[in-house]
């Protein structure tokens, strides 16, 4: 009989996972004006991982961070490839932000096209894109909408999460994202899944 009900739990706990999948986590109507999408297509962390385990490669989970980004702070273990939105030019600097210069990559949306014909999909595969907390996966979202892809999801977390506005982790990204759900993420990197052009 113990069998029989732990059987029974674990079906409903897939079944209300798929559901979670289904309706989607985020509402649109919550997400942040920097973090918004032409298209309102949005997921957290939690719903991007069972999404790609379930579709496993007829979705694409893209990191669009800059390479040092992924190699200092590491990558999600579904992530298909790096295809940065913006490139870090570490002999700028940035003087209104404080930072070295970032550009935009003119090459993005034609790498990500690549990456979909390879992967055998079509503009109306569903594409996630995550950066370090939501801001630029909405702006490359936006990209892709414009260039004619009808699926392109901001990971509105992105793999950091946002920062904790108080309490002890106050200005540590603390709040969500993939690390801070638990999802599996190493620094130990794929080369063939790198941006290196």
């Amino acid at each position: 009989m113990k069998r029989i009900n732990l059987s029974v739990l674990v079906l409903l706990a897939g079944l209300l996972n798929t559901s979670v999948v289904a309706a989607g986590e985020v509402d649109p109507a919550s997400v942040p004006a920097p973090k918004q999408t032409i298209a309102k297509k949005y997921m957290s962390a939690k719903e991007a991982a069972a999404l790609k385990q379930s579709m496993g490669q007829a979705a694409l989970l893209v990191d669009i961070r800059t390479q040092a980004e992924i190699s200092f702070v590491g990558e999600a273990d579904a992530v298909d490839a790096n295809i940065p939105y913006l490139l870090a030019d570490f002999t700028a600097w940035d003087d209104k932000k404080a930072r070295f210069k970032l550009s935009p990559n003119a090459d993005f949306a034609n790498k990500v096209g690549e990456l979909v014909t390879k992967a055998g999909l079509q503009k109306d595969a569903t594409i996630i894109l995550m950066c370090r907390s939501g801001d630029r996966s909405a702006k490359a979202a936006d990209e892709l909408t414009k260039a004619g892809y009808t699926n392109a999801y901001s990971l509105v977390e992105g793999f950091e999460g946002d920062v904790a506005k108080d309490g002890p982790n106050a200005g540590k990204r603390t709040v969500n994202g993939w690390k801070n759900a638990g999802l599996p993420w190493s620094y130990k990197l794929d080369k063939n899944k790198m941006y290196l052009n």
